[in-house]
């Protein structure tokens, strides 16, 4: 009897230690998630500039200078929306701007499509392109997903960025395509208009990038 005891309380011990070891894990990988998912979500606005920049240098042609002077538009009609719609955030005390819609989202969508008409364009719509374009959504949309996360914003406020991104961008090249480029190729002074007013809006918008990022991130 006295043995039962004892050997009862061995496999209570080792249960129990066991189920310790699992709990501390457990919180440790919640822990290193929870930090992954910060730092990838402070850096997310960073990493979706620097691959439209890297998309524009790579391609250099009119049709990338109309892109950018499209994601800069899509940014302003993101914070002309917030201030109309003026939809508070899940935690006011974390950020106290509006939050519908997600300017992140939105700016993730609009260059999520700008990627992947730019490798559509270049390659092809094939089996590779069409696998690349997958996965590149699903980047874009944990990224927008980050924001939720952190209590940034509300899912409704996430799914109408990125709505209005996707939408936005599907717009402005189709202007491009159907309208735009028959009027560029044929008149000088829209070439000339056309780049010289992309190049202003996009030294506004590094100004403001310059700005609001980088002097007053903290």
């Amino acid at each position: 009897m006295a043995d039962s005891v004892r050997n009862r309380a061995t496999v209570d011990d080792v249960n129990l230690g066991v189920l310790e070891q699992e709990a501390l894990i457990d919180g440790f990988s919640t822990f290193v998630s929870a930090g992954l998912n910060a730092t990838l979500n402070s850096l997310s606005k960073w990493l979706v500039a620097a691959v439209f920049c890297i998309i524009l240098l790579w391609r250099h042609d009119t049709e990338a200078i109309w892109a950018a002077s499209g994601s800069v538009l899509n940014a302003w009609l993101s914070t002309v929306l917030k201030r109309i719609l003026n939809q508070e955030r899940p935690v006011s005390t974390i950020r106290s701007d509006p939050g519908m819609p997600s300017s992140h989202a939105q700016s993730i969508f609009y260059t999520l499509m700008f990627c992947i008409v730019s490798m559509v364009e270049y390659f092809g719509l094939n089996g590779i392109t069409a696998v690349m374009s997958a996965l590149i959504f699903a980047i874009g949309s944990y990224l927008s997903w980050l924001r939720v996360s952190q209590q940034l914003h509300t899912i409704s406020q996430v799914a109408v960025g990125a709505a209005l991104g996707f939408s936005f961008s599907v717009f402005w090249f189709w202007l491009w395509d159907a309208i735009v480029l028959k009027v560029y190729l044929s008149n000088l002074w829209v070439q000339l208009i056309i780049v010289l007013g992309t190049a202003t809006i996009c030294v506004c918008f590094l100004l403001y990038v310059f700005r609001y990022w980088v002097l007053e991130q903290n």
